[in-house]
């Protein structure tokens, strides 16, 4: 129930983590954009010519692909700091701790939306074209939520006492990256590691997010299925890991 309680207060850190994010750049949102777009140009060259990728709108699906997993690369990092970052709010005042990493999450949540958003005019303009699947995409995203939340619980409470955990945290996140079917079709993965590999929930959770943009067709329910369940699962652990630690915050800070 302290969402509820101190709503106002993750507002107020959630529009102010928003407009630390941006101000300060030249361009401000624009580089949220310009990111995904320049490393989908590059990733579409080397894979169309030097791998030869014969992917159907080759372009879109590297460009949906990398804007998933930007969430997750993001939000994650951005959260990793998220108790340490404000320790004032720590040590001088009570306020529930996860108050601190749910601001961060939910402002990287607007940003990661703005993002998709802008890939709606560009389904359209390269003839991909939008369905009513689309519809969809507000609770595919509320799953990835979870997942990202749970994590960036785990990651913001180790942190107050790893302070390494950034370095190594980058590390697996690009390890993630090419585990992940960003990059390349699913059907390039031998069939006798594919069970291994959709354990990976990013797995099942770009390919949904494919089938409602790009491909326009219902998700695989086995696909919703891994994704609900690791959400749940992420969240409960991820709870409980940050509620053991945060006894010691204050101390450690």
């Amino acid at each position: 129930m302290w969402i509820f309680e101190y709503r106002e207060l993750i507002k107020i850190l959630t529009i102010s983590d928003l407009k630390v994010k941006y101000q300060s750049s030249v361009l401000g949102f624009a580089w949220s954009l310009l990111n995904p777009l320049l490393m989908m140009l590059v990733l579409y060259l080397v894979f169309s010519n030097v791998f030869n990728a014969n992917q159907d709108n080759f372009a879109l699906y590297l460009l949906i692909g990398i804007v998933s997993w930007r969430f997750m690369a993001i939000g994650s990092s951005a959260a990793m700091g998220a108790i340490v970052g404000k320790p004032s709010l720590v040590t001088k005042i009570y306020i529930p701790r996860q108050v601190l990493v749910t601001s961060v999450v939910l402002s990287n949540l607007i940003s990661s939306i703005l993002e998709f958003l802008v890939l709606v005019p560009l389904l359209i303009i390269l003839g991909a074209g939008i369905s009513p699947y689309i519809l969809l995409f507000p609770f595919i995203h509320m799953i990835y939520f979870l997942i990202v939340y749970g994590i960036s619980l785990i990651l913001a409470a180790l942190y107050v006492y790893y302070r390494d955990l950034n370095q190594i945290w980058d590390v697996l996140i690009q390890i993630g990256f090419f585990l992940s079917p960003i990059v390349y079709p699913l059907s390039t993965v031998p069939p006798k590691y594919l069970d291994y590999y959709m354990l990976n929930p990013m797995t099942a959770l770009i390919q949904m997010y494919r089938d409602v943009l790009l491909y326009h067709q219902l998700p695989a329910p086995q696909d919703v299925a891994i994704t609900i369940a690791a959400g749940l699962f992420i969240m409960v652990v991820g709870t409980l890991v940050f509620k053991k630690l945060e006894r010691r915050f204050a101390e450690e800070i």
